[in-house]
């Protein structure tokens, strides 16, 4: 076992991880799928693999995969749609252990979390205050987690992915270039898979061979990228760790000026409304899992209706979502005042290639519009269903002044 024993100028980050959190949800729900190749995600022909268990990486299935190809690789696989409401409530558990126990601790994503340790060793040996509290994740939630000791975020979750599965790994202080140097450079948090391509076309497969590059070589290869990775390659980390403070929602709401029945302006504004809530999300690095629509008729009456579903920052979906809950509210067939839509459960994470109905085509899309709106602002390009219409509203219920973006999708 590493002996973690820091000085007291030394940070002291622990990273815990749940292994396969999706997978291990259900396996602890039902115990008959424990052992076998299990598959969550979506089983359109379009659907991509969410989560897999360690005997499904076996046949070379990983997260983001297609779905098709995981079913041709592992046939007699069992695929599961998933259960977006219990991971929330074993991500909540998980989370309410760690708060009870922790001084100082950062949610990264539904199944991550960093904790600064700094100082705690003083009092406590870190390794042993780490083993007991994950004991305590597994004993009171049921779940798998592995974790990482360290000096900094990044070598203290690198040491997590060695660690797994369920297990733990403490790197000494002093010891992490020699920890980080063996290991293929694919395992640099931020070094995906064209990045990975370059480095080996270069012939720069290890972490060590990467950390010697000098910098302004992977400058003018990779531009601002480079100086990070080479920053990770020799263990440099100053970023804190964050305290946990759950934002519960962000929303967004229209009063008209005049009590409309226009439908289809009415859903236009909603549609633009979610556009502009979900590019907040990924610009925050924020995923929701709630979605409501709010309706205020003439008369003032409010009436609300709201949705669970996997977490999630996708424009599509999000959208979809809307509209079904929108057509599902509207019933009384009277001129509204109001509209709103809010987004909650929200928690930390990239939006990634690695949910249920998702397909690279999408993702690359939302990216590039993203880039756009940040050079040009958030109105510079749109859905062509959410095209940018006026929304003063007459007295005969129209809205006046339509106005159209050319940059639309």
């Amino acid at each position: 076992m590493s002996i973690y024993t820091p000085d007291r100028f030394d940070r002291a980050v622990l990273h815990l991880d749940l292994d396969s959190f999706f997978v291990s949800v259900e396996c602890l729900k039902n115990s008959q799928f424990i052992g076998k190749p299990l598959l969550i995600g979506g089983s359109s022909k379009r659907g991509v693999v969410a989560s897999c268990s360690y005997e499904a990486r076996r046949f070379g299935i990983h997260s983001a995969m297609p779905m098709k190809m995981a079913k041709r690789l592992c046939p007699h696989a069992i695929v599961l749609r998933g259960d977006m409401e219990s991971y929330s409530y074993y991500s909540h558990l998980v989370t309410e252990v760690i708060a009870e126990e922790a001084p100082l601790f950062e949610k990264a994503s539904v199944d991550e979390f960093y904790l600064d340790l700094t100082g705690m060793d003083k009092y406590f040996g870190c390794h042993q205050w780490s083993s007991k509290l994950r004991n305590k994740i597994i004993r009171e939630s049921g779940l798998p987690i592995s974790f990482g000791l360290s000096v900094n975020k990044l070598v203290a979750k690198v040491g997590t992915g060695e660690g797994k599965p369920n297990g733990e790994k403490a790197v000494p202080v002093g010891k992490e270039k020699e920890f980080l140097g063996p290991l293929s450079t694919r395992k640099i948090p931020g070094v995906g898979r064209e990045a990975y391509k370059k480095l080996c076309f270069m012939g720069v497969k290890k972490v060590q061979t990467l950390s010697a590059i000098p910098v302004r070589l992977l400058e003018r290869e990779f531009g601002k990228l480079g100086r990070s990775i080479w920053n990770k390659a020799n263990a440099i980390d100053p970023s804190p760790v964050v305290p946990y403070t759950e934002k519960k929602s962000i929303s967004k709401e229209r009063t008209f000026s005049q009590d409309t029945l226009d439908l289809a302006g009415i859903k236009s504004l909603l549609m633009r409304m979610v556009e502009e809530l979900a590019f907040e999300l990924r610009t925050s690095e924020k995923l929701c899992s709630c979605v409501t629509v709010k309706i205020r008729y003439a008369d003032f009456n409010t009436y609300t209706r709201q949705k669970s579903l996997t977490y999630t920052a996708n424009d599509q979906i999000l959208i979809n979502t809307v509209k079904d809950l929108f057509d599902l509210l509207y019933e009384r067939r009277q001129l509204i005042r109001l509209v709103g839509v809010r987004f909650s459960g929200l928690v930390h994470g990239n939006y990634q290639i690695s949910l249920f109905d998702d397909n690279e085509r999408q993702i690359n899309l939302l990216r590039e519009m993203d880039q756009i709106r940040r050079r040009f602002g958030n109105n510079a390009i749109k859905l062509a269903h959410s095209m940018d219409r006026e929304v003063d509203v007459s007295r005969s219920g129209s809205l006046l002044g339509a106005k159209y973006d050319r940059r639309i999708i």
